[in-house]
């Protein structure tokens, strides 16, 4: 099961934070993804639509942190991702634009 969480912030509107495995072979193990909605069901129905189908949140065991609020508010599409903390290489990256993670490798010529 996935660890995540949310934040309800003042005007109503959630931030949900999931860590996930990779859904593309060729990236990290685990990725962080932050979603910016008007609820929670509708920041899951985003994911789902981009073809990540079996995401769930259950509980609030990881909630988004103020630096990662920041980051997904000030995203044009509010949906962003980096690899997992404490992840194997042990270096915080950028974040990155969802279809970033989802874009398909080009074909060998």
């Amino acid at each position: 099961m996935a660890a995540g969480g949310f934040c309800k912030l003042p005007n109503g509107s959630v931030v949900v934070a999931l860590n996930l495995p990779s859904p593309a072979p060729d990236r990290p193990a685990d990725v962080r993804v932050l979603v910016h909605a008007q609820n929670r069901a509708r920041a899951l129905t985003r994911l789902r639509n981009l073809g990540l189908r079996a995401v769930y949140l259950r509980g609030n065991a990881a909630p988004p942190t103020p630096d990662e609020i920041t980051a997904v508010l000030h995203h044009p599409d509010g949906l962003i991702w980096r690899t997992a903390p404490g992840g194997p290489l042990g270096v915080t990256e950028l974040w990155h634009p969802i279809r970033a993670l989802l874009r398909r490798p080009a074909a060998p010529a």
